[in-house]
């Protein structure tokens, strides 16, 4: 859950609090936060503080809401001012905004609203390609964390992370043709890989669990959200506290397969708006998903110094043509083939839903209960029961 916290307010001054607060998030005194210090929450913290995060911070005269300016992690709030990162815990809730900083007097009052756009943070310069090269390398080098391990799949994103960080590999998967390209790339990495092979019962069993994190039933966002909280959730089993993700390579560096149908300006844009996006596509989802294990997220790709450089990036380096064939994330293999296998930085890879098996497993569940996948989901949001 994170943070659930209820306060009592009298004649507009504040004259209690009820809080649930849980791992990774901080509280010191009447503050909370996430990816971000207590120090730092005035109102020059989105334009200040260079990374994702979230904070709440009580006030004797107000309160402080705020989210960096991707919306990487999920904060709500209401009238009444009961604030949490998930909708289920805020009746007639409403969401701060990705950028926003927001100050509520106790009566209810704005006293002071002010949204930050993404270019106000992120300033791409000219394209270098030594510099940009350079710049990412450290960006990637200077990350450090505490009890962490590595969700691998032996594709380009985390098979160059894995090259930086000396941190165990943890994988879930359905697949046994997977676990055997996972395992084979562990090994060229000359590292070992923990994985843990899901079942049908397990899906079934942990499926509603997920939709409750996630507070959404579509297909898609379900069938991604399952095998990173099976991740989480082995990582946990093993004793760790934190765990790192590939997550940002696919939207800078031109990972998904609907680009090789785009050139120039289209491509461009559909480029630019999947990252000024990727708050409520992915990283909301995700940081629910660790909120819900007691798991702090790391996304090194997200480092706003490796945004800045994949924006710079001409997207003709992103997906690049050559003797009729598209390659895509070109920019990033080429670096990453410098540090890891040829093999394993041009290694193709399907999307995480397709290569653990887990739509096509959801479907067969569906099918089982005589309904198309969407309609069975939306029956699943409005009854989380277990299946049977």
């Amino acid at each position: 859950m994170s943070i659930v916290i209820s306060p009592t307010i009298q004649n507009g001054k504040l004259s209690g609090l009820g809080v649930e607060q849980r791992y990774p998030t901080k509280q010191l005194g009447l503050s909370f936060y996430d990816g971000v210090e207590n120090s730092e929450i005035n109102r020059d913290i989105v334009k200040n503080h260079r990374g994702l995060f979230y904070a709440v911070s009580f006030k004797s005269d107000r309160v402080i809401l705020t989210r960096d300016i991707l919306g990487s992690k999920p904060l709500y709030y209401n009238d009444h001012l009961a604030v949490s990162n998930f909708k289920k815990f805020v009746p007639e809730f409403r969401e701060v905004l990705p950028g926003e900083y927001l100050e509520l007097g106790y009566d209810g009052e704005v006293i002071f609203q002010e949204i930050t756009e993404f270019f106000e943070v992120i300033k791409p310069g000219e394209f270098d390609k030594p510099v940009i090269e350079e710049r990412i390398i450290e960006s990637l080098e200077k990350k450090k964390f505490g009890n962490a391990c590595l969700s691998f799949s032996g594709g380009i994103d985390s098979s160059f992370l894995a090259y930086f960080y000396d941190v165990p590999l943890i994988a879930v998967t359905a697949s046994r043709a997977e676990e055997k390209r996972i395992k084979d790339a562990a090994r060229l990495l000359g590292k070992d890989v923990d994985i843990f092979r899901f079942d049908l019962d397990t899906l079934k069993n942990t499926l509603p669990a997920v939709i409750t994190a996630i507070e959404t039933s579509n297909p898609l966002q379900v069938s991604i959200a399952l095998p990173i909280y099976l991740s989480m959730n082995y990582a946990k089993s093993l004793g760790f506290t934190e765990i790192v993700f590939g997550q940002g390579a696919d939207e800078l560096f031109g990972g998904y397969k609907r680009y090789e149908n785009l050139i120039g300006k289209s491509l461009e844009k559909a480029l630019l708006e999947d990252i000024l996006n990727i708050g409520d596509n992915n990283l909301v989802r995700d940081a629910k998903l660790s909120y819900i294990n007691e798991m702090r997220l790391h996304t090194p790709y997200l480092d706003f110094d490796i945004i800045e450089s994949a924006l710079s990036i001409p997207v003709e380096l992103k997906i690049h043509r050559e003797g009729g064939k598209v390659i895509r994330k070109y920019f990033l293999r080429e670096i990453a083939r410098k540090y890891i296998p040829a093999e394993l930085a041009y290694a193709s890879k399907k999307a995480i839903q397709y290569s653990t098996n887990t739509y096509k497993m959801l479907e067969k569940v569906a099918k089982a209960y005589k309904t198309e996948l969407g309609e069975f989901l939306r029956g699943m949001y409005g009854d989380q029961t277990e299946l049977h």
